[in-house]
């Protein structure tokens, strides 16, 4: 018997709904739902959109909250290049791309792979780029408290590419700052770090 498992569990009434809905929008669409290739799609989708949405069964602020550490540093931590995968809000359509993030703890640290952590549960909901990049923001800001918060989010739009303008090679940049990283001088130094290769 495996020591490890991986499984992924489901709430099966809301997964029947959704079923339901995937099949009617496949129909409506002007596809057969029997269909060898699509029968089981519905499913499939039901399933793939309550884990692109699953964030919001989670609580970001207790997942710092469970990594908090006591620690005399009060220099900048810098955690670069975080892959993010959200759904845009107003076409369910994904943008996908990179977070960047600093703090200068003011106390308290926190566990490295939490900060990931929290981009992925914000970004696992329907979202706008810009209220993502200020929710990650808030949130180290309440729970860590620390001396300043930076965040960048460099991310490509599906709703952008596929459909609409159609532009490909477009990337939207949002950033948030508070406390040290208001400084010009502190926040030069963040975007200078998530600029180089310092390998």
């Amino acid at each position: 018997m495996p020591s490890y498992r991986f499984f992924e569990e489901y709430n099966e009434k809301v997964t029947d709904k959704l079923i339901d809905s995937y099949s009617n929008i496949i129909t409506e669409l002007g596809e057969d739902v029997n269909r060898e290739g699509i029968v089981k799609t519905p499913e499939r989708a039901s399933k793939a959109m309550q884990f692109l949405t699953s964030g919001y069964c989670q609580d970001p602020a207790e997942i710092l909250r469970s990594a908090m550490f006591a620690e005399n540093y009060h220099d900048m931590v810098i955690i670069k290049d975080i892959e993010l995968y959200s759904l845009c809000e107003h076409h369910l359509l994904p943008f996908f791309g990179k977070a960047h993030i600093a703090y200068i703890p003011s106390g308290n640290i926190v566990g490295l792979s939490k900060i990931p952590r929290i981009v992925d549960v914000f970004a696992r909901r329907l979202q706008v780029q810009e209220r993502l990049t200020h929710d990650i923001l808030e949130c180290i800001n309440t729970v860590l408290k620390p001396e300043g918060v930076a965040v960048v989010i460099e991310a490509s739009h599906m709703c952008m590419m596929m459909r609409g303008v159609q532009k490909q090679n477009s990337v939207t940049t949002t950033s948030g700052f508070r406390g040290q990283f208001e400084k010009i001088e502190t926040r030069n130094e963040f975007l200078k770090l998530i600029s180089s290769n310092l390998s």
